[in-house]
């Protein structure tokens, strides 16, 4: 245990009030936030992505299952990947079961990534997960939507062309909505340190005294294990 300050209860309450009181002002600025992100321009998709599933072909709209909204998590697993990426299977953590609360509130979610449709299910089945899992090994979604690229890119292609690529497979989270005449659209797109805010764990640890306990490490997540490996 380190040498942190000790305080007497009146004082803890005094410092956790001022806290509270900034907490307060960030959850308000979240929710200008948000209401902003509600607020972005949508794009259509032109494209009629068709995907590889366990019971055979789907389309993008297949995804929504009579829903009017979907949320797809862009997961890194490649075309010659035996395994779902540790960091990608860290958020599915958290979004196992989710997708049932989801569906109470029009919407859809589904797991994508470039990975044969066998591996896809061996992995989601290894990890006990529920929720949907598809491939887009014959369609350009991943390229697309920005989260996998060729070997040798180094343009800033990566996060809304903002920073370059550290791989050919990248994480990101992007979502959609069914307009009345049956198109699709992309209402947002967030990647890197966007994803932040969808990992509970990591929150649940940004509450203790210790936080996240990642420094020294090689890099951030350096400690995060497959749950079935630690």
């Amino acid at each position: 245990m380190t040498g942190h300050r000790i305080v007497s209860q009146s004082e803890w309450l005094e410092a956790s009030r001022m806290q509270l009181a900034k907490e307060k002002e960030f959850t308000r600025l979240r929710d200008s936030l948000a209401r902003e992100r509600r607020a972005l321009p949508w794009v259509k998709v032109e494209k009629d992505y068709v995907f590889d599933a366990p019971e055979g072909r789907v389309s993008l709209a297949d995804l929504f299952a009579g829903r009017g909204q979907l949320i797809v998590q862009h997961f890194m697993f490649g075309p010659d990947w035996n395994e779902g990426c540790p960091s990608c299977s860290f958020w599915s953590d958290n979004f196992n079961g989710i997708d049932v609360h989801l569906a109470h509130r029009d919407t859809s979610f589904a797991l994508v990534s470039r990975g044969p449709i066998d591996r896809l299910e061996a992995h989601r089945k290894r990890m006990g997960w529920t929720l949907r899992w598809v491939s887009s090994l014959g369609n350009d979604f991943n390229f697309d939507f920005g989260v996998s690229f060729p070997p040798d890119e180094k343009e800033p292609k990566y996060n809304l062309d903002t920073q370059a690529p550290y791989g050919q497979e990248t994480p990101g989270l992007s979502a959609f909505r069914r307009g009345e005449d049956g198109a699709i659209y992309r209402t947002y797109s967030t990647y890197a340190r966007g994803l932040d805010m969808l990992n509970g764990a990591y929150h649940l640890l940004d509450m203790t005294s210790k936080g996240r306990d990642e420094e020294g490490l090689p890099f951030s997540m350096a400690w995060v294990r497959r749950h079935d490996r630690y």
